[in-house]
């Protein structure tokens, strides 16, 4: 008989915020892809997914926009309290929002990270994954984050990732890196 041992993780919810386009989500995936490896529970709540199933229907008002961000921080600390590696790249405009899921965290003693991928808009712009400039650019769209809608970039976050200086893989291994020296990873 084969006896297969379940490893006791200790779950944390890091959230990566930025502009869009600003590498959120492909830092998010090459980290889950490296915990997954080693056998931790992983789980990537990405923002555009989000908005399609858990947050159908909200727009992007201000008010909107907070309750995604609260619906999303909530799910986050159900896993995480699970022991669930939740990476949340998601662009989370406003500091007051992301402050009260980290503080939701802090009061369920969930460990929590808040890394700012802070990418130049320019840069954001000319990567344009999802061609959200180019529409915003040609009127198509108006309240684009970080162009026309404010974006507030935390003041002193856990981590901050400057994408458009290192690759996704020293972005990945820094963020790793400050999981390992937490006591996450």
């Amino acid at each position: 008989m084969t006896e297969t041992s379940v490893r006791a993780d200790t779950g944390a919810t890091v959230w990566l915020t930025g502009l869009p386009s600003a590498g959120k989500t492909t830092i998010a995936t090459a980290l889950a892809e490296r915990l997954a490896a080693e056998g931790h529970r992983t789980e990537v709540l990405d923002g555009d997914e989000i908005r399609t199933f858990l947050s159908a229907g909200l727009g992007f008002s201000r008010e909107d926009r907070d309750t995604n961000v609260q619906r999303i921080g909530f799910v986050a600390e159900l896993l995480a309290s699970q022991g669930v590696k939740v990476l949340v790249p998601v662009i989370a405009p406003y500091e007051d929002s992301r402050e009260a899921v980290r503080k939701r965290h802090q009061a369920e003693g969930t460990g929590y990270l808040e890394v700012h991928v802070a990418t130049p808009v320019d840069v954001c712009s000319e990567r344009d994954v999802k061609g959200l400039y180019a529409r915003q650019a040609a009127g198509e769209i108006a309240g684009l984050t970080g162009v026309d809608d404010p974006y507030e970039p935390p003041r002193v976050p856990d981590l901050r990732i400057e994408t458009h200086r290192q690759s996704v893989e020293e972005s990945a291994a820094a963020l790793y890196a400050l999981l390992t020296e937490r006591g996450l990873a």
